[in-house]
């Protein structure tokens, strides 16, 4: 009886504290819920963090991948290009060259139609001015593209001082505004076109007998119509037009310059990024960058009004090196080249795909980092933001004076300014060796970051910019302009009792890996005998060559989407 006493006054005491259990769990329940619900999801630095801590296989311990916010001590001046100072631009005519009032005769003239955005344009202006020398005709001031892609209205002189451009360039090319008048109506040309990479032969076979025929003569969309391999008095006359003749007009000139005098009022040096990570330089490529079904079908919709744009492989396309690196991706390589977070960096971008959280961890790592529009206010830029070629011009100034330019692809816009910076003293131009990049990347969880780093910089030999970096007469015209480029041997003779490696002597066996790499992403696209069209529309490391795979009537904007 004692015991089942006991045992009734247990059950009683229980069943009286049951209603307090049951509140007190309710509401550890919903405090629980509440927290869940208002606090912040894990942002993707922590996710990177966790991911990046692993256990080295052999000795059992944890690495961590750990970005240093400082560059690191190096062997070298990340400001400048080793042995530049033996090295400068030299483009006057010889002897041998004759004027062009000896040689131009009075009853031809070549106009030109010009294709693409500002850079495209730019490299056809150059190259016209060439053609009409090899004609020794009167050259046309040039037209530019206002109705393909970039819808822009400017014409020549709203971009290049006409003035300064016909009087440099007189004793090379005789140059007018327009075309004269003949039984008082302006004469009408004969428009044709002219393969691409077109040489001395070809433009005598092709366009001569025309002249001779009509007398005036338009070359219609007008872009890479000349051959890379000229004699050199003609390259040396393509390197004064593109460094000396075509001048940007004043107000271009004076708004650039004061872009460049405000960041260097922040910081003695500073990066030049043109980042090129727009929604349509990505759809173009066919890559892909870890954003889901999202990523897939944004930029498959933009894809598609290309239809003969065919399906590609993305991770192929990532290993071979034909995709923009990432924001982040473009930081790493950076902080591993020696730049520290102190480093101010002006980005030339259009809009960046996936916005601020694309651009956060580039920003993390770099957190001075400018463009046009935070430097320069909406007024200042009005006269500009209306015109596509006149706000890349901004961009171009800015990028040509920086410290350091790096591209994130190889498009017109970075092939020119490569060639510009040769020319003019070997400036730092970091183009990523993406074919190998790429790998460290996805693998850089199973390392450590001083690994990670040694290893961007070997693979990174040959593609910073640095005198003989590229064989001559390989790659594009443009961008390796080896026949404008003299070498001081006296001067390097005499420096030579120096320690070789301060003069920046690389091992022979970097070189000839390094020029593989460029003849595989810079060269494929400028070989001179490439003939099969089915290769003709690929997309190949960011320079597309459709023009003569597909008729302007079916495809009018194709080819200028990805050149600057």
């Amino acid at each position: 009886m004692a015991f089942q006493r006991r045992r009734y006054n247990y059950y009683n005491r229980l069943r009286r504290l049951l209603p307090l259990i049951c509140a007190v769990s309710g509401a550890l329940l919903i405090l629980f819920a509440l927290l869940s619900i208002l606090s912040p999801p894990p942002d993707d630095s922590d996710r990177r963090i966790s991911k990046q801590i692993h256990y080295d296989e052999k000795k059992n311990i944890p690495v961590v991948f750990t970005v240093p916010r400082g560059g690191g001590k190096l062997d070298r001046d990340i400001w400048r290009s080793w042995n530049a100072e033996f090295f400068h631009g030299c483009c006057n005519a010889s002897t041998k060259f004759p004027n062009a009032k000896a040689i131009t005769r009075n009853d031809r003239y070549l106009a030109i139609a010009t294709s693409g955005g500002l850079n495209q344009q730019r490299t056809g202006i150059v190259d016209a001015v060439v053609a009409a020398r090899i004609l020794n005709a009167t050259l046309v001031i040039p037209k530019l593209d206002q109705k393909s892609y970039w819808k822009d209205a400017s014409d020549f002189s709203h971009i290049f001082d006409v003035d300064w451009f016909m009087s440099f360039l007189s004793k090379d090319v005789k140059i007018i505004e327009k075309l004269p008048q003949k039984g008082g109506q302006t004469w009408s040309p004969r428009r044709m076109r002219v393969p691409r990479k077109c040489n001395e032969k070809c433009y005598i076979n092709r366009v001569l007998p025309v002249l001779h025929k009509r007398h005036a003569v338009e070359l219609n969309r007008f872009d890479y119509r000349l051959s890379n391999k000229l004699r050199d008095d003609l390259q040396k006359l393509r390197c004064r037009v593109n460094y000396h003749a075509l001048k940007f007009t004043d107000p271009i000139l004076e708004m650039g310059n004061e872009l460049v005098r405000r960041m260097r009022k922040k910081s003695k040096h500073f990066i030049a990024l043109h980042l090129r990570f727009e929604p349509d330089m990505l759809a173009f490529s066919g890559c892909y960058y870890g954003g889901g079904e999202k990523e897939k079908k944004e930029l498959g919709t933009i894809r598609r009004r290309w239809k003969t744009l065919h399906v590609n492989n993305p991770e192929k396309q990532r290993r071979q090196g034909r995709c923009p690196l990432t924001p982040e991706e473009v930081g790493l390589m950076l902080r591993a080249l020696g730049y520290g977070s102190d480093v101010h960096i002006y980005v030339a971008s259009g809009e960046v795909y996936g916005g601020e959280k694309s651009l956060a961890p580039l920003k993390a790592l770099f957190p001075h980092f400018y463009s046009k529009d935070t430097i320069a206010t909406k007024m200042e830029l009005k006269p500009f933001s209306s015109y596509s070629s006149r706000m890349a011009a901004l961009d171009f100034l800015v990028c040509d004076e920086s410290d350091v330019f790096v591209t994130n692809n190889n498009g017109n816009m970075a092939r020119i300014l490569a060639g510009r910076r040769r020319y003019f003293g070997h400036k730092p131009t970091i183009r990523p060796n993406a074919k190998k990049l790429y790998k460290l990347f996805m693998s850089k969880e199973n390392t450590t970051w001083e690994e990670f780093a040694s290893r961007v910089r070997t693979f990174q030999r040959g593609f910073m910019g640095e005198p003989k970096e590229v064989r001559a007469g390989r790659g594009e015209f443009h961008e390796n302009p080896a026949a404008c480029i003299c070498e001081d041997t006296d001067a390097k003779a005499k420096a030579g009792k120096m320690d070789s490696r301060k003069l920046g002597k690389k091992n022979k066996k970097d070189d000839e890996q390094n020029e593989d790499e460029d003849a595989e992403s810079s060269e494929t696209d400028y070989e001179e005998d490439q003939t099969d069209l089915q290769d003709r529309g690929l997309y190949n490391g960011t320079r597309l060559d459709y023009d003569d795979a597909l008729s302007v009537s079916e495809e009018p904007e194709l080819e200028e989407m990805l050149s600057d």
